[in-house]
């Protein structure tokens, strides 16, 4: 097992598992299992009930949380730096010896179906896991990460323990940890508490195919507004490309109020209510989805605007200043995102997990401003409307 640290002046300190463990790793039929064992990792160990891990952080003022995506799953803790020992070891237990309880387990898969229809209520967010299972069909990625009812309710103890065995292995998970720590320490916390666990992973290669056929979907769910996603599948985390594509993306329709699509669609236009684009870079792909909100009779007008804009940025080259005064915007929002504790430690555990090693923020940094003119211009002809996928909830 992989562990890393990085040093944080300060009383408080995060620290957690970085697991290569997501809803691609499930087999057909088992669709929301590792989301589910996320959840039920905290209902009961061969040493603890769901109520003493529930208490466990809780009473020295910590806390104690996870998250799981398509490829990875996140289980980390937030305390004072005195109670390292403390979240380390039950950290260690969830992972070590989680025994998913029966009566625990009927309990949760109820909480969880609450949580996938009270998503599906709305529509802003829903589109997402639709359009990836348009864009990902007929591949692993092609599902929700929360599952559906009838795999769901289908899922028993068996299933999670084996999920378990086959994907929380020492070589497919990063501790990580930030804060004021001595290595030493940490490492002899790790020895203690994970020294014995002895699994080998499991794991179907992680793949993609070809991409396919771009697609135009319109689904009637009768909504207020219409909310339409137009996106394709791109170089992945492992392709130098990411770089100009993660600048493109800032460029196009980042978290500025002056990204491109937000000052023609909105401001100069008043097409649309909200305008976002995002690139996700995954192990084997990438994927592009640009999502907007607005009145049903301004979407075809908005798809016009957004093919001109990608047109654009596809067949001219950027001038050095409008380069320069985009990567200076991405640099800044990049570093006042690092300057994030949570940010810090993701991060952290994330890029070993996948790079193995450590790229800090000056790394990431030096690697957007050698982005050229000419990659922004030879990525952004990926994304002309030729290669665009489309869904549409009105």
């Amino acid at each position: 097992m992989r562990v890393v640290l990085t040093w944080r002046d300060s009383d408080v300190t995060w620290c957690g598992f970085a697991v290569g463990a997501g809803s691609r790793d499930e087999q057909p039929g088992h669709y929301g299992l590792a989301h589910f064992v996320e959840h039920t990792l905290f209902k009961g160990t061969t040493h603890r009930r769901a109520w003493h891990i529930l208490n466990r952080m809780e009473r020295v003022g910590g806390e104690l949380n996870a998250y799981t995506t398509k490829e990875e799953t996140m289980i980390y803790s937030i305390f004072a730096g005195v109670h390292l020992e403390r979240a380390i070891e039950l950290m260690a237990d969830l992972v070590c010896n989680s025994v998913f309880p029966v009566d625990e387990l009927m309990r949760e898969k109820d909480v969880v179906l609450e949580e996938v229809a009270s998503y599906l209520d709305v529509p802003s967010d829903a589109i997402y896991d639709d359009f990836e299972d348009l864009i990902f069909a007929d591949t692993a990625m092609g599902h929700n990460v929360l599952g559906c009812e009838k795999d769901l309710r289908a899922l028993t103890q068996q299933h999670c323990l084996d999920y378990l065995h086959r994907l929380y292995t020492p070589d497919n998970m990063v501790l990580y940890a930030v804060g004021r720590i001595d290595e030493n320490r940490l490492l002899r916390l790790a020895e203690k508490h994970l020294g014995g666990l002895q699994r080998t992973l499991q794991r179907m290669p992680r793949a993609m195919g070809d991409t396919p056929t771009p697609q135009r979907r319109e689904v009637k769910l009768g909504c207020h507004q219409a909310h339409t996603i137009v996106g394709t599948r791109l170089p992945g985390m492992y392709d130098e490309r990411r770089f100009a594509l993660a600048l493109l993306n800032n460029m196009l329709g980042g978290p500025g109020m002056n990204s491109l699509l937000n000052v023609q669609l909105r401001e100069r236009r008043g097409y649309v209510y909200t305008v976002e684009s995002t690139y996700t870079a995954f192990s084997d792909c990438g994927l592009m989805e640009i999502y907007l909100g607005c009145d049903h009779s301004d979407v075809r007008s908005s798809l016009r605007v957004i093919d001109r804009i990608t047109a654009s940025l596809a067949s001219t080259r950027l001038s050095e200043r409008r380069l320069e005064a985009a990567k200076r915007q991405y640099c800044g929002q990049m570093m006042v995102a690092a300057d994030s504790a949570e940010f810090t430690a993701m991060n952290l555990g994330k890029n070993v997990l996948y790079y193995g090693n450590v790229s800090t923020i000056a790394d990431a940094i030096e690697r957007i401003r050698s982005v050229t003119a000419d990659q922004v211009r030879d990525v952004a002809q990926l994304i002309t409307t030729d290669h665009l996928s489309q869904l549409t909830f009105v």
